[in-house]
């Protein structure tokens, strides 16, 4: 199964360092790339397939020369990272807020991009005024209205809406989030027919992670689809995030991709990113221009894929090293905003070559900081958590800190204030009551001397959500880092 890692929710990324925004203000020290005037670009090679390529645009980065160069020039479709979200959209409610979200689209409009909205109905990044609706009938007036001021507000501009986001489980379950339990199975399809109603115009799309593959949770989507298309319920379009880690492509994504097309709708691949451990060296760099060109050549290949999307521009600003400690180098540029080679890969999987060389490593990317071994000089654990309203995400890095390697692993610990673990991935985490037990994965399992391994999880708190003090590696205790 590919490991999108269960999509954590999307944060504004930290901001940059102070010593490179002061490089940066003074001009002196990113270089901005320049195309040469017959250079091909990604824009030029999309179009030449009939096709699009984007990017995930948080406006206030336009104010880097690097950036917006690079913006204006390889892309021709722009999705705003977190500016259309409900959060930023309706902060109280039927109080409206769209000026975040404007500054992206009128971005996308002075340029000649393409407009696609993300997202009407999400699990995360809602306001909080949102949980204290107790009634289900009562909440799908909120998300109707919602739905109407929004896509209302956009209509005309936007080509496509990510209407629903992140709505099944892995095992193809619904998520049971607060849309599912206080409104029930019928609020996806409400919440499609709200978004028809206020933009007759846009493609109407369901949008989700760990669905590259064909596997249960596609599978579930598929069956919605179907089902959509057979009572005329409106849906056009099926995104799929692709946030992949290295060389974990699946080697059914185009068969999968064409599937969903098999039914009458549109696919796309909306949030690609390839993260690897940091810092990269030159074959991981070699394998990640393998996995984009993979991801574009799958979307090539199938007449109804509108396009890829990637989750940001430079690894400056991705956020794959808050949610994943130790990873990153995700993207097609690198912090100092030159080519990597996944920018030939992507090229290359819409049919074109580019002359441009490409470095051999990554700059600039973090580095996980020292770890001190554990009372039995055995392990340490890193353990990194992003938080919301009641949810979380947690990353978790156990190294092996002794002198043998470790073969098959159990961590465990406890947790003081009432979390739930909900979700795991490259793990499998069980809970009773507050101790929390992870093995390892089938492929994961062997740590060498030196190395280490990550997995990850989601989980509830109820306000307070203390990180764990101590951890026990196969009964030893690990240093906490």
């Amino acid at each position: 199964m590919t490991d999108d890692s269960k999509r954590p929710p999307r944060r504004h990324r930290r901001p940059l360092l102070a010593a490179a925004a002061v490089l940066l203000a003074s001009g002196a020290a990113i270089a901005i790339p320049q195309l040469a005037a017959a250079a091909t670009t990604l824009q030029s090679l999309a179009a030449a397939k009939g096709k699009t390529v984007g990017f995930a645009l948080t406006s206030s980065y336009l104010s880097e020369p690097a950036y917006k160069n690079i913006a204006d020039t390889e892309f021709n479709l722009v999705v705003a990272e977190n500016a259309m979200k409900w959060s930023e959209t309706e902060p109280s409610r039927n109080s409206f807020s769209y000026a975040a979200g404007d500054a992206v689209a009128d971005y996308a409009a002075s340029g000649g991009k393409e407009l696609y909205g993300h997202t009407l109905v999400w699990h995360q990044q809602y306001p909080g005024w949102v949980d204290g609706i107790s009634s289900g009938t009562d909440l799908l007036a909120a998300m109707r209205n919602h739905i109407t001021n929004v896509a209302g507000h956009y209509a005309g501009q936007v080509v496509a809406w990510d209407v629903v986001n992140e709505a099944f489980e892995d095992n193809g379950s619904r998520r049971q989030s607060i849309f599912q339990q206080r409104i029930g199975n019928s609020y996806i399809e409400e919440a499609f027919r709200a978004a028809r109603a206020a933009d007759p115009a846009a493609k109407l799309c369901i949008n989700d992670y760990s669905t590259d593959a064909i596997n249960a949770k596609s599978t579930a989507i598929y069956n919605l689809v179907q089902d959509f298309k057979a009572r005329g319920v409106p849906i056009d379009c099926v995104g799929f995030q692709a946030h992949l880690i290295l060389g974990q492509v699946p080697s059914d994504l185009q068969a999968n991709l064409q599937r969903f097309a098999n039914l009458g709708v549109d696919v796309r691949i909306t949030e690609l990113d390839v993260r690897l451990p940091t810092p990269a060296d030159a074959s991981e760099l070699a394998t990640q221009r393998s996995d984009y060109q993979k991801v574009f050549t799958a979307c090539t290949n199938v007449a109804r894929c509108t396009g890829v999307t990637v989750w940001g521009i430079t690894d400056r600003y991705s956020w794959v090293p808050d949610v994943f400690p130790g990873y990153g180098a995700a993207l097609i540029w690198d912090d100092n905003y030159a080519r990597k080679p996944a920018y030939d890969g992507a090229a290359a999987g819409f049919g074109g070559t580019v002359g441009t060389p490409t470095p051999t490593a990554t700059t600039g990317s973090p580095t996980p900081g020292p770890t001190t071994p554990g009372p039995s000089g055995g392990c340490a654990v890193t353990y990194g958590v992003n938080q919301w309203n009641t949810g979380f995400t947690a990353n978790v890095t156990v190294r092996n800190a002794g002198g043998s390697a470790i073969n098959g692993w159990t961590l465990r610990w406890a947790y003081t204030g009432g979390q739930t673990v909900t979700q795991s991935w490259s793990s499998s985490v069980t809970q009773s009551g507050a101790e929390v037990t992870a093995t390892n994965a089938a492929w994961n399992g062997s740590i060498p001397v030196g190395g280490s391994t990550s997995f990850g999880f989601n989980g509830t708190h109820g306000g307070a959500n203390p990180a764990p003090t101590a951890f026990t590696l196969n009964g030893a205790a690990c240093a906490v880092s």
